[in-house]
């Protein structure tokens, strides 16, 4: 599969600064004292402060409204904050000029609830636009696209039409468009919002593989199995601001 070996070279290509005790965490995603007001002054996030390093599964975790969403909008710059600066991979989000956030959010997969599919093309085609749109040769799409979707488990449904695939299937299209690119980080929103149980769990168990691989995950949901199921770190959101922030947390009731 491309993804681990690509992940698997970069191991190796490191070794030596592990050997030599020259290994540093490093931030991936930072938000620095970040607030966003929206017209009206409603005040969506306040003085927010949140690291997010390399290879941690992350989720984000409230009630609706509470400022999840908000949160990776900044990330993948569809929104700017009002206040305060967000960085990604070290850069500042707000410096980076409109014309280049194509080439920015190659390195952000994002995977929505309401997956987002071209509705007159297959599963084969509708990962193969996000290569096209790129630049890439055929010969390119012809040997990465068939890996991306075998690796979602979809190798056997790439000619369907999304109206042919489960609901469970359609979001891992959606994985696969985000996956394509080789991203440093993966954002999902909500992405079991619209999946029963069951096919639910498969999208979960696919990004935990997919953050075992070394693929950072940040993953906004309100669905408390899936939050005690992952046992990772969990970041809770209470009316835009963060109340708790745990290693490996659960997903905890408050009263909103």
């Amino acid at each position: 599969m491309a993804i681990s070996q690509n992940k698997k070279k970069k191991t190796e290509e490191s070794e030596p600064k592990k050997k030599a005790g020259k290994n540093k965490i490093k931030a991936v995603v930072k938000f620095e004292n970040v607030s966003k007001v929206y017209p009206g002054d409603y005040v969506a996030l306040e003085n927010i402060n949140l690291t997010i390093n390399e290879g941690e599964f992350v989720s984000i975790v409230g009630a609706s409204g509470a400022g999840k969403s908000t949160i990776l909008k900044l990330i993948y710059a569809e929104e700017h904050p009002t206040e305060g600066i967000v960085y990604f991979n070290g850069k500042n989000i707000n410096e980076i000029k409109k014309r280049h956030l194509p080439y920015f959010r190659r390195d952000i997969g994002t995977v929505f609830q309401d997956f987002k599919l071209l509705p007159n093309k297959t599963a084969f085609e509708n990962v193969a636009y996000a290569l096209e749109v790129v630049g890439k040769t055929n010969q390119e799409i012809e040997e990465e696209v068939p890996e991306i979707l075998d690796i979602v488990g979809l190798s056997n449904k790439m000619n369907k039409y999304p109206h042919q695939l489960s609901g469970g299937e359609q979001q891992k299209v959606c994985l696969a468009r985000a996956l394509i690119h080789g991203p440093l980080v993966v954002v999902a929103d909500e992405p079991t919002g619209n999946l029963d149980p069951n096919s639910s769990m498969e999208i979960i168990d696919l990004l935990i593989k997919i953050n075992e691989i070394g693929t950072t995950i940040i993953l906004a949901t309100h669905d408390k199995d899936i939050v005690n199921k992952i046992k990772k770190r969990v970041v809770t959101i209470q009316k835009g601001k963060i109340i708790k922030d745990e290693k490996e947390g659960k997903y905890m009731i408050y009263d909103y």
